[in-house]
């Protein structure tokens, strides 16, 4: 492509939202809802489970009934008993005379059903600044970027094993709902372990990545036909969602993802012409060939901090191109039907983290998703079975 040419995406700009509903937990890490039959707790997120807090009150509205529960003032740091119509809330939601400690927590900027109809639309939505601050920071700090920059990021361990901040982003409710409404299986794991994608500041020589769909399609890649999904036309089965957690403010400028929006309904990979993962790895390719394609073809998603990026893996996209002196962070994570197996093991970084000090720092539900999303397993006459990584069969079958 000429030089002239190069860096002209088309940006589609997410706005930080100026206000965000709120999630009222029970003790167990459920959230309660309503509906016309009244109220109750659920272990997941949807319309259902989204308040509002009324101004100038002390109080909390279900956005989607209108009913109101009272906050037993003053409210601790643990949260607060709430009454409705003069009865207090058990922790399963119903309403009586036993009262239980409810925490109000950081919600979605939209209703759930909303990001929902996009995603079914577009293939791909934005979710924006969805993780609180606190989790935030504490990912730009084991991360090394933003407020922490000075540090040097550890390879060495898996993220989630340096905080329970990884945990709870990778069990963030609202996401999650919608990753299993869009592939139509409630049953979803992660196809490998949360990580970074940290990138520096461009040299002019490093090599970009190509062109490229996501697990378990990976067309655009070659070299890895014991997991790639054989490109074919869409059929309505969604064999993998991608879920990338903005760990900085996403930004044409440093980096943020390149995408062709739309590509996953075509039903076959990024176009040799536009360099594909592949060649866009080979020592010199840069020097020779130049950038992958940055004409105005391709998108670029900016979005704040905190957002998730939630699209179908057939879309083609790869890493931008960091023209900031600044490091930009993500964390990917590729989620698959219970079907599907997995990129890589989870079950071992799951295991040390379960026996590790982060895990109490989890509620009841947020253990449960966790325990779901990370142990791949079987259903047979013996009854539920883990799958893992057999060493002595893994030498065996190693390349010479």
């Amino acid at each position: 492509m000429p030089k002239d040419k190069i860096f002209q995406e088309t940006v589609t700009r997410v706005e930080k939202p100026s206000s965000h509903f709120i999630l009222l937990r029970a003790p167990n890490g459920d959230f309660l809802g309503a509906s016309d039959d009244g109220f109750a707790t659920f272990d997941y997120v949807d319309d259902k489970a989204i308040w509002d807090t009324v101004e100038g009150t002390d109080t909390y509205r279900h956005v989607a009934t209108g009913l109101v529960v009272e906050v037993e003032s003053p409210r601790s740091k643990d949260g607060g008993y709430l009454r409705h119509q003069g009865k207090w809330l058990a922790s399963n939601g119903t309403v009586g005379d036993v009262a239980a400690l409810f925490s109000s927590g950081h919600g979605p900027a939209h209703l759930p059903s909303e990001y929902l109809k996009s995603i079914r639309e577009n293939g791909w939505v934005c979710v924006p600044s969805i993780i609180a601050l606190d989790v935030l920071e504490e990912l730009e700090r084991i991360s090394c970027t933003g407020r922490w920059e000075s540090g040097a990021f550890d390879q060495s361990v898996a993220p989630l094993l340096q905080s329970a901040a990884v945990a709870k982003i990778a069990t963030e409710p609202v996401s999650l709902w919608l990753m299993r409404q869009y592939m139509g299986i409630d049953e979803i794991r992660l196809g490998h372990s949360p990580g970074f994608a940290i990138l520096p500041k461009d040299d002019g020589k490093r090599n970009v990545q190509g062109w490229h769909s996501d697990f378990p399609y990976l067309w655009g890649i070659a070299g890895r036909a014991t997991h790639r999904i054989p490109v074919h036309k869409v059929d309505g089965l969604v064999m993998g969602v991608q879920r990338n957690l903005c760990v900085s403010e996403f930004r044409k400028e440093n980096g943020a993802t390149c995408f062709k929006l739309g590509s996953h309904a075509r039903g076959e990979g990024p176009p040799v012409e536009w360099g594909t993962g592949n060649a866009n790895k080979e020592p010199g390719h840069r020097e020779a060939k130049g950038l992958p394609y940055t004409g105005p073809e391709a998108d670029v998603v900016e979005a704040p901090p905190g957002s998730y990026i939630v699209y179908d893996s057939r879309t083609w996209h790869r890493a931008g191109v960091n023209r900031t002196p600044h490091k930009r962070a993500a964390m990917l994570q590729a989620v698959i039907p219970m079907f599907m197996m997995p990129f890589k093991d989870t079950s071992r970084v799951y295991k040390e983290f379960i026996n590790g000090p982060f895990v109490e720092a989890l509620t009841d539900l947020e253990k449960r998703e966790l325990e779901a999303l990370m142990v791949n397993r079987m259903i047979g006459p013996a009854g539920h079975l883990a799958i893992t990584v057999d060493d002595e069969l893994t030498e065996r079958i190693r390349p010479d």
